[in-house]
């Protein structure tokens, strides 16, 4: 088993850093990490001292999580590349703007500890649901917003926001902090895309073929489906995969599903399965419930 396996780890943050550190990205023009068997060990060596004694580590392990899933997240990287990669961030969520408005925001630059350059890293974690599009000839992805989709979202990572650095603007407001001009840029952007349940249905063209997946299907649709062992994911554990060391609660599930039906609202579910290593329940796959007005496009 591979030292940064994320289901090694009970406490949630490190399960987190160990999931960040593997996770490939929706999109082929986003950065993954290429770690060496010793740079792997290594740090996997340090999950497991965090896991043991939470305590010794930031101070990120242990606070209260941040209620919005890309703060969370923001802290998650952070965390990740300056007290586990060693990288020194120079500065984050710094608003460009110009001509009477806001122009975009750069969310990290960081010191690059083996090449000693800036770097500027565009981040997103992202859970995207693919569905017929409207004039039925190319699938579409969407998010659980349906305002949300992965191609306008890679459009603009790619097209905008990695190119902010480009701009004069930012020249000038980093020079006000005596701050150079970064020379690279990278887009980070992990997360899911979920297949429509037992359904034949292609992969994004801008996917890398292993990204990570799941499923999902309509509330009037899971009748059939056997949901004994799932257990409803609340955010930031969005962030998989889910594992528990108890049984799945199946009255928990069934009052998350009736408040899809209440609601209107989706719901995100990790599907376990108990794994004879650990004793403990293992995410196996996992399924967004949706309601049937989804996507409403018009709304």
């Amino acid at each position: 088993m591979s030292s940064l396996t994320p289901t090694r780890y009970q406490h949630s943050v490190v399960r987190h850093l160990a999931w960040l550190l593997s996770a490939p990205p929706l999109w082929h023009g986003a950065w993954r990490w290429a770690l060496s068997p010793q740079q792997r060990a290594h740090l996997g060596a340090v999950l497991d001292h965090w896991e043991a004694e939470p305590e010794s580590g930031p101070a990120f392990l242990t606070a209260p999580a941040a209620r919005r899933l890309g703060q969370y997240f923001e802290q998650l990287y952070e965390c990740l590349m300056t007290e586990l990669l060693g990288w020194g961030k120079v500065i984050n969520n710094l608003p460009i703007r110009g001509q009477g408005r806001t122009l975009g925001e750069l969310d990290f630059i960081f010191r690059n500890p083996h090449t000693g350059e800036l770097e500027h890293h565009e981040i997103a974690v992202k859970f995207y649901l693919g569905h017929p599009a409207p004039d039925g000839i190319e699938p579409l992805w969407y998010g659980p917003n349906a305002r949300d989709r992965l191609d306008l979202k890679t459009r603009h990572l790619r097209e905008h926001q990695s190119r902010l650095t480009h701009r004069p603007e930012t020249t000038e407001a980093l020079r006000a902090l005596g701050i150079d001009t970064p020379r690279t840029a990278r887009v980070i952007m992990p997360g899911y895309l979920f297949y429509p349940w037992q359904e034949d249905y292609p992969a994004p063209v801008q996917a890398p073929p292993d990204h990570l997946r799941g499923h999902w299907l309509y509330l009037e649709d899971i009748e059939p489906v056997d949901t004994r062992h799932w257990v409803p994911l609340k955010k930031p554990h969005w962030l998989g995969p889910w594992m528990q060391t108890s049984t799945p609660d199946v009255e928990a599930t069934q009052a998350t599903l009736a408040q899809i039906r209440e609601r209107a609202t989706p719901r995100l579910f990790s599907a376990l399965a108990p794994d004879p290593e650990s004793g403990h329940w293992v995410e196996r796959d996992r399924f967004f419930v949706m309601p049937s007005a989804w996507p409403d496009t018009s709304r």
